[in-house]
């Protein structure tokens, strides 16, 4: 199958099923292990595991790196986790899930040796530099019925959750304009490890942003970087902008690495012809919701709204897999979703030239 034939197959489902080999009794904890410590988010998935012990049974963790290990250890999230070898975990009896945590040059390959030993996986972003070699990782996903599920943090961030629900029932109206900033100010030794990947902040960052403006407006025609490096002699790219182009609509993601206490100002803004949603910061979120006339509870008007409280960044996309690997719900995310959004990051990177799927 070539690859335009397979991601026009994806497209056709708004989800994937999944198959389940194992006994679906709500009692019964999902035996889940992890590959990898060194990525930006790796504790933090960890720890949202082992803290929803009713679901999941953590059975190990593998890091190859001694170095690294002995860094780790004693820090409460890792401590009392078995260390495994790679084959030791991937031959733990009623193993299910494996969240792959490793530095990002190694995520497909270590996703693919999870994918043939007929697991599903959490992959952590951006999902590699390789679109070629996702597009194949999802291939073989679907073919043994498994699950990748991103690590995109804001799918289960209640201001997102409460954005798209009222984008879905067409509060906002036609939506016209989307501008998302994701950045923050990092120190030297940060800047070089970055700089080993040349896609820059926007692959680092704003990939986080790119995943939520294409759940809302879908695939668009065209994406367009303007991407610069604010430091002379310094390769990473730390100033960095993509315009979305959609038939009726436009969108902008910022990302920058030299913005002072950036996350305060990180926001996602969706403007539609009968309302606005703002969420500024992202985290913990704070939305503003301004209509042209009452919905629902909220009247006309600019006001703020109360949100449900979240247990942890990371607390949802944990607790949706639990119910989709017991075959209780559908995964909501199909493969051409996914691919398409790391054809976005890639391309407002400067790494691979967009075309429309």
């Amino acid at each position: 199958m070539q690859r335009r034939q397979f991601l026009q197959a994806c497209a056709t489902a708004t989800a994937c099923t999944v198959t389940t080999t194992y006994a679906r009794s709500p009692a019964e904890r999902i035996k889940m292990g992890q590959i990898g410590t060194k990525h930006a988010h790796a504790g933090g998935q960890l720890s949202t595991a082992r803290q929803l012990s009713d679901l999941y049974e953590v059975v190990g963790v593998v890091e190859p790196d001694d170095q690294q290990y002995a860094r780790i250890a004693q820090q409460p999230t890792y401590r009392d986790v078995p260390r495994l070898t790679l084959d030791q975990l991937l031959g733990t009896p009623g193993l299910q899930v494996v969240a792959v945590e490793t530095e990002v040059r190694d995520l497909l390959r270590t996703a693919r040796i999870c994918l043939e030993a007929g697991l599903h996986i959490h992959l952590d972003k951006p999902a590699g530099e390789s679109y070629e070699e996702l597009v194949a990782l999802h291939r073989l996903a679907e073919g043994k019925k498994r699950v990748i599920q991103m690590g995109y943090m804001f799918r289960y961030n209640p201001g997102f959750q409460f954005l798209f629900e009222i984008a879905r029932e067409g509060w906002l109206g036609n939506i016209f304009e989307v501008h998302g900033v994701m950045s923050k100010k990092i120190g030297p030794a940060e800047r070089s490890q970055l700089a080993e990947y040349p896609g820059g902040s926007m692959f680092e960052l704003g990939c986080h942003l790119i995943d939520p403006l294409f759940h809302l407006l879908g695939t668009p025609d065209n994406v367009v970087p303007f991407n610069r490096g604010t430091l002379s002699g310094d390769p990473l790219l730390d100033n960095m902008l993509a315009v979305f182009e959609y038939p009726r609509a436009t969108a902008t993601i910022r990302s920058s690495l030299q913005e002072v206490d950036g996350g305060r100002r990180r926001q996602f803004v969706v403007c539609g012809d009968q309302g606005t949603v703002a969420i500024r910061p992202l985290e913990p979120p704070v939305l503003e919701l301004t209509l042209e006339a009452p919905r629902g509870n909220f009247r006309k008007g600019a006001q703020l709204v109360n949100l449900a409280p979240s247990a942890g960044r990371y607390h949802g996309a944990w607790m949706e897999l639990a119910r989709v690997v017991r075959g209780e719900i559908p995964f909501p995310y199909s493969h051409s979703h996914d691919l398409a959004v790391q054809q976005a990051v890639l391309a407002s990177s400067e790494l691979l030239a967009w075309q429309t799927l």
